[in-house]
């Protein structure tokens, strides 16, 4: 018995080690631009750009075969962070594709029929129930990808607006209408001023 379990683990012990080895000496270095744009993608994983989450998009962007502009959650300002994180230029965007604020999937529980579908058509397992039993939404797990409002056969689902509170209330962003040259200029101006005024 003794034998055994000490067996054991020392053939535990080996393959933990050579497992541990091959990762050392086989590791993949990963893009550094890829990891800088999957990190400004709103990680939604919805796949409204057509790809199956936001680092295969983050990828394609890097290798130069997506456009900047298919992520709808991301809106024009997540456009905005890619064209100057990557020197391109601003692509346009729909303005019903402009995302306008978190949004959650709600089930209307008389309405649902528990044929699973929606379950089926959520990226990240939002939704909670089994078949022929009603079904509910984890709001805090949902990420508002609306995915699972199409298979649904009986349209008892509905995209809200998140409730704001205290715990997810965030300050607005600031909307700037200078452009760069301008700011540039501006701040040229300001550095100049202040170089000459701290001068003895």
């Amino acid at each position: 018995m003794l034998g055994g379990i000490l067996a054991f683990l020392a053939l535990a012990s080996f393959f933990g080690l050579v497992l541990g080895f091959a990762a050392v000496v086989f590791k993949v270095e990963s893009n550094p631009v890829v990891n800088q744009i999957d990190a400004l993608l709103p990680q939604t994983q919805c796949g409204q750009c057509s790809f199956a989450g936001c680092r295969p998009y983050a990828e394609a962007i890097a290798a130069g075969d997506a456009q900047i502009n298919l992520c709808p959650p991301g809106g024009a300002n997540l456009i905005q962070s890619l064209a100057d994180l990557l020197d391109l230029e601003v692509l346009p965007v729909g303005e019903e594709e402009i995302f306008q604020g978190p949004i959650v999937a709600i089930i209307i529980e008389e309405i649902c029929i528990g044929c699973t579908l929606c379950i089926q058509a959520c990226p990240v397992d939002a939704i909670l129930g089994a078949a022929k039993q009603m079904h509910t939404v984890i709001e805090s797990e949902c990420t508002g990808c609306e995915l699972c409002v199409a298979p649904c056969p009986v349209d008892c689902i509905e995209m809200l607006p998140v409730k704001q509170t205290l715990k997810n209330w965030r300050w607005p962003e600031p909307q700037y209408n200078v452009n760069n040259k301008e700011a540039d200029t501006i701040f040229t101006t300001l550095d100049q001023v202040l170089t000459e005024n701290v001068r003895p």
